[in-house]
């Protein structure tokens, strides 16, 4: 045989399709008797399916109890909602944490103090991790108001 067959034998496709159908005679053999090719797990990972956030988290200041509706739907759409009280006077801002107490238990989500007048609820599909520590004033503070 010429250094040219050589050559042409070495670089044409006809090896490399052998030994494709070689590792899958391999692959075949490797599995257990009852598992075909097509039932084989796909773990190949869509890298934009991870680029693209699939829950939101949004930022509500009511001034009025009438806004609560406006948060809850917010809730009961799956995303974490951040309620600032600031603005509403005591009484609908104890309202509107009722309100929106029952909206969270009824998603199986939770409500979490992150301040003196701040909360957080999250639906069941929002994981929390860590807590937030008041400090001895602030708590002596809310006592007083009632909250």
């Amino acid at each position: 045989m010429s250094i040219k067959n050589k050559i042409k034998t070495f670089f044409t496709m006809d090896d490399e399709y052998e030994y494709m159908e070689e590792t899958e005679e391999i692959d075949a053999m490797d599995k257990p008797a009852g598992q075909s090719k097509t039932q084989s797990p796909n773990k190949v990972v869509n890298l934009t399916s991870m680029q693209h956030p699939t829950s939101k988290v949004v930022l509500c200041e009511p001034r009025t109890y009438n806004e609560a509706q406006e948060i809850a739907d917010n809730i009961v759409g799956r995303r974490a909602v951040v309620i600032n009280l600031q603005r509403v006077d005591h009484q609908q801002a104890k309202r509107i944490v009722d309100f929106l107490s029952g909206t969270v238990y009824a998603v199986n989500g939770d409500i979490q103090k992150l301040g003196s007048e701040t909360f957080l609820c999250t639906p069941d599909n929002v994981n929390v991790s860590g807590s937030i520590s008041e400090s001895l004033a602030s708590s002596e503070d809310e006592f007083q108001k009632g909250w």
